[in-house]
């Protein structure tokens, strides 16, 4: 008597069909989601005091870098060149920098815009409670978040700075202006603060830090 072994053989569809009902149940998907979702929410909470402090930065750089290269740029075209903080006619947090052409025929040009800055939206000039009366440089009292002042006791509103071909920092009537730019995220801890100071005389630019030094809200040159 002779064995006779029979071999099945299926179509390679319905092999496919049957691994395809191997996969993950609705339940599985619904738990594997909450936990991606669970896992997002926690690194955004952890990353979002990162985040704001590089807000801050980047507020901090751009109105350093707009002083400084005007400052440079009315140095090196022999020109006065001016920075006005939060002009009238733009989004607040700009930076507008201005040519002060030479006269013609004996008659004073009108200013020309030379570019415009911009700090992130979630960034203001501003001052919070808390900040310490010891300014930046001696330069008011930490009340004022766009404190400029000439030399002939006057507050300069709205805030501008002059810079000269010598370099120095002037106002338009040509009196040496000191002055202070703060730069805040309102809800965010002070200490996360920054502020550019401009010392008239000789336009020095400097930036600052607020830390908390023996327990005291300090500014802290960078």
């Amino acid at each position: 008597m002779t064995n006779t072994r029979r071999y099945v053989t299926y179509p390679r569809n319905e092999l496919m069909a049957s691994r395809n009902h191997n996969g993950f149940s609705l339940l599985e998907l619904m738990i594997t989601i909450s936990i991606a979702l669970i896992m997002v929410g926690v690194t955004f909470v952890t990353l979002q005091p990162t985040l704001n402090q590089n807000h801050v930065n980047s507020a901090y750089d751009t109105t350093l870098m707009a002083l400084r290269n005007t400052r440079n740029l009315a140095i090196t075209q022999s020109h006065e060149y001016y920075v006005n903080f939060n002009p009238g006619g733009f989004p607040a947090g700009t930076i507008q920098v201005e040519y002060q052409p030479g006269p013609v025929g004996g008659i004073a040009q009108p200013l020309q815009q030379v570019i415009t800055y911009s700090i992130p939206t979630d960034i203001s000039f501003a001052v919070q409670a808390g900040f310490p009366a010891n300014a930046p440089d001696g330069f008011g009292t930490g009340v004022t978040a766009l404190d400029f002042e000439s030399t002939a006791g006057v507050p300069l509103v709205p805030p501008y700075v002059v810079f000269l071909p010598d370099g120095s920092a002037q106002d338009n009537l040509g009196n040496y202006c000191n002055g202070v730019v703060y730069l805040t995220r309102t809800g965010s801890p002070i200490y996360s603060s920054k502020a550019i100071t401009v010392w008239g005389a000789t336009g020095r630019i400097r930036g600052w830090s607020l830390n908390n030094v023996a327990g005291a809200a300090t500014w802290v040159q960078q």
